[in-house]
């Protein structure tokens, strides 16, 4: 995979390196209330890396590691999509590079990889991340119920949000 550059942001192929900087990401409260994993988050994000039906990228700003965003494809021809997921360091949320980032890989993902529609699930009660993804274009379907267990070991809704190719917000 090529490296990939936004107004802001670069996302590049997540390399071993960078798991100790993403593991401190995925270790603040903010993210780790929102993101599934277990109590090795090296682990967790190491086994990202080892999965073939998942790819994942960096992404940086100002050459600093600041998240990570995976995305996925149902290659299925009759079902073809990508979904995508995404986490930043809170220091830099509200900024616009959680934006930046999903609009840099959806448009990858429809001109270059030709999907005609992009899925996102965050939790129900993520209004950030839903705010986020509206202004790429992602527009909501509907609620997921008990969709993913929380850190608190109890069930949360999640919001599915599709886009399709040609409402993606350039």
């Amino acid at each position: 995979m090529t490296v990939l550059r936004g107004v802001s942001v670069v996302l590049r192929p997540t390399v071993q390196e960078d798991v100790p900087a993403l593991a401190a990401i995925r270790a603040t409260p903010e993210v780790r209330a929102r993101w599934r994993g277990g109590d090795d988050l090296h682990a967790d994000i190491a086994a990202d890396l080892a999965d073939a039906d998942t790819r994942s990228l960096t992404v940086e700003h100002h050459r600093r590691i600041i998240g990570m965003i995976q995305w996925h494809a149902e290659e299925e021809p009759d079902y073809r999509h990508a979904g995508i997921d995404l986490f930043l360091d809170p220091a830099v949320h509200g900024r616009g590079l959680g934006t930046d980032a999903v609009r840099t890989l959806a448009r990858h993902l429809i001109d270059v990889h030709g999907h005609h529609r992009l899925t996102i699930d965050p939790a129900a009660d993520n209004t950030a991340a839903i705010r986020c993804y509206t202004k790429v274009g992602f527009r909501p379907v509907g609620i997921m119920r008990q969709y993913e267990r929380g850190p608190d070991g109890t069930w949360h809704d999640g919001l599915l949000m599709d886009l399709l190719a040609d409402e993606v917000v350039r």
